[in-house]
């Protein structure tokens, strides 16, 4: 088996869980190929991505080496390139010029990025396709995958399931046409069955995993009072409730240091309203940092923070891959009642649950880990227990695999199960 990886951007800064699914993987033996329908843009580059084998390709426009023949234009324009890529993909695809009627409706550049997608496919012997988001990558792995008869899974997660973006009728089809698509939460899994019935009938549940060899766990009892967020600064990520949340803190006397950790449109904001505020001595905007820090300021935390929201929009997070780091890793949580979040965070059990849009009730609880070592300590390894219980990997990762391998319309969970 030969899977092509079909991502919108990669690398990106914020999405380290498809880089930790490449990577096991590969660790596996999967051979992988990355197809890319945009280059980066991000600043900033987790370290673990110089770890990743598979080769990235960028879906561009074909320079005149590749298509050369089928220009008959001394000066080519956007028309004449498409035409080219149209001829060469017939070259290689049976039956292509009758498949092509499928693209109805999708935008020009969705096509044209399948139709080099499929060339490429059969080119490269590439045997199956998983795409992440059921955005645009998976608009192309669709087409590609009609264009060449391999076929396509890919994986829904949160903005490409609830913004007010998504066309129901154009999901509805992604769903209907994957052999198997999978989705981070059971929170996601469910929304996905009420709201698109029978069209995701085979959507399954499969949490994104953690390389736990590479997240030590180490006690939370002795560390100094440190608040950490970590996360991209936008609506959905609530922290703008977390300095409100951090002004009642210092309101009540509580000694703490903040760290928010990331960058996004709110950067201006956040700083206006903690100066705003008078929290400049105590919130620290730390701006983005690589992987390594980040996890190394989490363990130094007595408390980490997930204020997550749902958005005027619509938009919301699945099952944030950092907030299952920062369990894995031995700090505490505090993180807000929304999406999958609940069916990790057991309030009480594996660390503390608050509603969306409540500074007193998550600066109670930050206070009360802030305050009192012994409950930190048992949170934390209770957190731990239920990562290595539900997160691993490598376990989850094999669970995909199972999924890329087949190709009857319905799995049973036994068969998921077993490589």
């Amino acid at each position: 088996m030969r899977v092509g990886y079909v991502l919108k951007r990669y690398p990106r800064y914020s999405e380290t869980f498809i880089v930790n699914e490449i990577l096991a993987h590969e660790a596996a033996g999967l051979d992988i190929e990355i197809f890319a329908l945009r280059p980066p843009e991000d600043t900033h580059f987790q370290n673990i991505i110089s770890q990743v084998r598979a080769r990235v390709h960028y879906i561009r426009k074909p320079v005149l080496g590749r298509a050369s023949e089928s220009l008959n234009s001394l000066a080519p324009t956007a028309a004449s390139y498409f035409w080219a890529e149209l001829q060469e993909a017939s070259k290689v695809i049976p039956d292509f010029w009758k498949k092509l009627s499928v693209a109805q409706g999708e935008r020009a550049s969705t096509v044209y990025q399948a139709v080099w997608l499929a060339r490429e496919v059969k080119l490269k012997n590439i045997t199956h396709l998983h795409a992440h988001f059921g955005t645009v990558a998976t608009s192309v792995a669709r087409l590609a995958s009609h264009f060449t008869g391999v076929p396509y899974t890919f994986t829904a997660h949160a903005k490409d399931i609830f913004h007010e973006s998504v066309i129901g009728e154009d999901l509805s089809q992604k769903l209907s046409d994957a052999t198997a698509v999978v989705t981070v939460s059971d929170y996601n899994l469910k929304y996905l069955q009420q709201t698109y019935g029978a069209a995701a009938k085979r959507v399954w549940r499969i949490y994104n995993g953690l390389d736990l060899s590479q997240l030590t766990f180490q006690s939370p009892l002795h560390r100094p009072p440190l608040i950490v967020f970590v996360g991209r600064l936008i609506e959905k990520k609530g922290v703008l409730i977390l300095v409100e949340a951090c002004a009642k803190l210092k309101d009540w006397g509580c000694e703490f240091h903040c760290q928010i950790i990331g960058t996004g449109y709110l950067q201006e904001q956040l700083q206006q309203r903690i100066q705003q505020l008078h929290l400049n001595s105590v919130v620290e905007m730390v701006g983005p940092r690589p992987q390594n820090e980040v996890f190394e300021r989490i363990q130094q935390a007595a408390a980490f923070t997930a204020p997550y929201v749902i958005g005027s929009d619509g938009n919301r997070d699945g099952l944030p891959t950092v907030l299952l780091e920062a369990m894995a890793l031995g700090t505490p949580c505090v993180a807000t009642d929304v999406t999958g979040i609940p069916e990790i965070v057991r309030h009480k059990e594996t660390g503390l649950l608050v509603p969306q849009h409540d500074a007193e009730a998550l600066a109670s609880a930050l206070k009360q880990l802030l305050n009192n070592a012994t409950e930190r300590e048992k949170l934390a390894r209770q957190a731990r227990q239920a990562i290595e219980a539900d997160f691993d990997i490598h376990h989850n990762t094999a669970s995909l695999r199972a999924l890329f391998h087949t190709t009857k319309t319905t799995i049973s969970k036994r068969e998921l199960q077993e490589v």
